[in-house]
């Protein structure tokens, strides 16, 4: 690989780099008042739910029993958001890898400079996409956590 074929890959890669960002940030912000939910009010209702649970009537099964009852709620929450950002995640890569094997095929077809080019707008299309979806997804945690605005 020449010195201007490397250069032109690392430019590349850090645009794509930036572009990924762009989704995090987005994912974060739009994200963040379901974490709050799922951080502060699921687990303040935990606490409170398994500070009731330590009764001296009660023995050690009954308490643990009544902790892990508690916990249910959280661990629903953060099991149910993890797995639709898992899906999300795996969505979008699977939409970059679509990419990735477009710019390999440009590569042999035409010159490198269009194949740079189309590459960087399949990548900017691709995270655009993803970045539209996250309100969608947004809107089926509150709905699913009964999170109200």
């Amino acid at each position: 690989m020449d010195a201007i074929a490397a250069a032109e890959e690392r430019i590349v890669t850090e645009r794509i780099r930036q572009k990924l960002n762009e989704v995090n940030t987005a994912a974060q912000t739009q994200l963040s008042g379901v974490q709050d939910h799922i951080n502060f009010t699921l687990q303040q209702a935990y606490f409170k739910c398994a500070y009731e649970c330590f009764d001296r009537k009660k023995n050690q099964e009954e308490i643990g029993n009544c902790v892990e009852y508690c916990s249910v709620p959280v661990l629903k929450a953060q099991n149910f958001v993890e797995n639709e950002m898992a899906n999300f995640q795996e969505k979008m890569q699977r939409s970059l890898m679509v990419c990735q094997d477009k710019f390999e095929t440009a590569k042999l077809q035409k010159n490198k400079s269009d194949a740079i080019t189309d590459m960087e707008s399949c990548v900017d299309q691709s995270v655009q996409d993803s970045i539209k979806t996250l309100p969608h997804l947004v809107g089926k945690f509150k709905v699913s956590l009964g999170i109200t605005d």
